[in-house]
């Protein structure tokens, strides 16, 4: 749908509705820009295709969204969840993720794919995984694809909450959808340093820092102006190599793998142009490699490690009884919080951040066992 009478039909539908799935498709694997170009719904009678770059169906979808006696369907919804705060200014309540239900199954294979065809028979197309959603028009092959994604997520949903039901497992779930309703974009985040998404930057000298830097600045500048995923302007190795004042031209530029020849040698210049002054700059103007921030980032004791260690087997063999992924059960993270609090009472394992109630269920006794002086056993 592409104007306000779909929005209208939408809205109408939702309003009866008991529930409903949702989907979003963007464009960050082709473009600059990742925003929503097109927005899924499936109630248990009909399906709707949302063109969000023609029109903003925010209005039609706000109420029935934010309403917590309504479930909405999500898979893997986390990112979903993100784009609809940043793009459309929406906010989900009530919240059923069949990936999330599928992991606490005991599920190996969450993907969309792969459960429905074990639940109900169903092989999705892959021919759309990295179609460009930004482009139009869409075809309406491309459409039937973008469809099926919500289509069966009601009835899979059916499926696994027995699942969960059987193990006593549906009240773990419950609390991950709870804590999903809490994700939206972040606002108060300061940027990243691009240096640090480099391997290796933490070892080179200042000046080949601040040559990654502007290397990075002006691919993501190129990126924005003709609206590229920043890989396809050029990959992370040639920014490295260009940063390293190994490269003396554009044309030496457009013989790199990783870089199309036609970038090189119509935006190559300014690239070489940016690293060359980066390079000039006194070393006590340029910032060093950033730090690690957190509350604990010194290195852990010897006893630590020893109780680290403890925990990890303890938490791997719980793992492996439950049939969970080892660090769903409980992530390292937490692990490592635990091994420096050494709880001795089920009260101080339950005071460790992060640490969900669930966890502490499924785990908990093993932990504090293991989180215990061994030598006083």
């Amino acid at each position: 749908m592409e104007d306000e009478a779909g929005a209208e039909r939408l809205a109408r539908a939702l309003a009866s509705a008991a529930r409903f799935a949702l989907d979003t498709e963007a464009a960050g694997f082709h473009r600059y820009s990742d925003r929503i170009c097109l927005l899924q719904v499936s109630t248990d009678a009909e399906t709707f295709v949302v063109d969000t770059l023609a029109f903003d169906p925010a209005d039609a979808l706000r109420d029935p969204l934010a309403d917590p006696a309504r479930p909405v369907l999500l898979h893997g919804s986390d990112y979903d969840l993100r784009l609809l705060d940043r793009d459309l200014g929406l906010e989900v309540r009530s919240i059923l993720d069949t990936q999330i239900a599928a992991a606490l199954a005991g599920e190996a294979q969450t993907g969309l794919s792969a459960l429905l065809e074990r639940y109900q028979g169903i092989t999705l197309s892959k021919k759309y995984q990295r179609a460009d959603w930004a482009q139009r028009p869409l075809t309406e092959e491309q459409i039937a694809y973008a469809a099926a994604d919500t289509r069966s997520l009601g009835a899979l949903w059916d499926l696994l909450r027995g699942k969960l039901e059987d193990l006593g497992r549906l009240h773990w779930a419950e609390e991950e959808f709870a804590l999903l309703e809490q994700v939206g974009w972040p606002t108060d985040e300061e940027p990243l340093d691009p240096v640090t998404r480099f391997a290796g930057a933490r070892k080179l000298d200042p000046a080949s820092l601040e040559a990654l830097r502007a290397a990075w600045g002006w691919r993501d500048a190129l990126a924005r102006e003709r609206d590229r995923a920043p890989f396809r302007i050029a990959e992370d190795r040639v920014l490295a190599e260009a940063a390293s004042g190994a490269i003396a031209s554009a044309d030496e530029l457009a013989s790199l793998r990783g870089i199309s020849k036609t970038v090189a040698r119509t935006a190559g210049d300014d690239l070489l142009r940016a690293v060359r002054e980066a390079r000039a700059q006194p070393a006590s103007t340029i910032a060093p490699f950033p730090r690690k921030g957190g509350p604990r980032t010194e290195r852990p004791t010897r006893e630590e490690e020893e109780r680290m260690d403890r925990l990890k087997a303890a938490r791997n063999r719980r793992a492996d009884e439950l049939g969970l992924d080892r660090g769903l059960l409980v992530p390292n993270a937490v692990l490592m919080e635990i091994a420096r609090r050494a709880p001795r009472s089920e009260a101080e394992l339950a005071e460790v951040p992060s640490l969900k109630r669930w966890q502490q269920e499924a785990a908990g006794a093993v932990l504090l066992e293991a989180a215990g002086d061994p030598r006083r056993r």
